[in-house]
């Protein structure tokens, strides 16, 4: 009879040893994604932030274009174009003031869908 050539097996390393290579991969893997996770937070606080400042810059020179076309409204009287501009502001956050709760919630479900987004 012949003997068929069987391919060598390599030992196989102990299993000690698969299961610490094991518990390293799965560690990196928990370190990249928080990684990819952390950063796409970073990054969109950083974009909502720089339109928050856009939009912010905006609004100021929105309220101080009303104040003045208010102004020669008033026949030139700057301080009663300003003055209009204040009211309205105040009225505003007298509106917010009394609806506090119904603004929270839907602000703070906004920053959990950003957080938890991935």
């Amino acid at each position: 009879m012949t003997k068929k050539m069987e391919p060598k097996k390599e030992p196989q390393p102990p299993l000690i040893d698969q299961l610490t290579d094991y518990a390293e991969t799965r560690i990196k893997l928990a370190k990249y994604k928080a990684i990819d996770g952390g950063s796409s937070v970073i990054a969109s606080i950083i974009a909502d932030v720089l339109v928050l400042i856009s939009m912010v810059l905006a609004f100021i020179f929105a309220s101080f274009t009303l104040a003045f076309y208010l102004a020669t409204v008033f026949d030139g009287s700057l301080w009663k174009g300003f003055g209009c501009v204040t009211l309205i502001y105040l009225v505003i956050a007298i509106v917010f003031k009394v609806n506090k709760a119904g603004f929270e919630r839907p602000i703070a479900n906004t920053f959990i869908r950003k957080f938890f987004k991935n």
